[in-house]
């Protein structure tokens, strides 16, 4: 991630939520850069793009879920597959 990235990252903490157009204030960069520089995010899986491209388009940090939930999950997984 580059800079703008991160300080893209750090906007969406506060803010919940971002778009093209408030990338581009923000963090001073061109339309195009600003696109790009989202797109890449959400390839990295660090962003969820909401609504398609163009105007009513939002981006937000991808929702993790803890450890102990996947723990819990992949045990349940194993206990059925050992019964089966």
């Amino acid at each position: 991630m580059n800079e703008r990235q991160i300080n893209a990252v750090s906007f969406i903490k506060e803010s919940r939520r971002i778009t093209n157009k408030e990338y581009q204030k923000e963090l001073n960069t061109s339309e195009r850069t600003a696109s790009r520089e989202l797109s890449d995010l959400v390839k990295k899986g660090i962003l969820k793009q909401i609504g398609i491209t163009g105007k009513g388009a939002y981006y937000k940090l991808m929702e993790t879920k803890t450890p102990q939930r996947r723990h819990k999950r992949f045990k349940r997984v194993i206990n059925e597959s050992l019964r089966g």
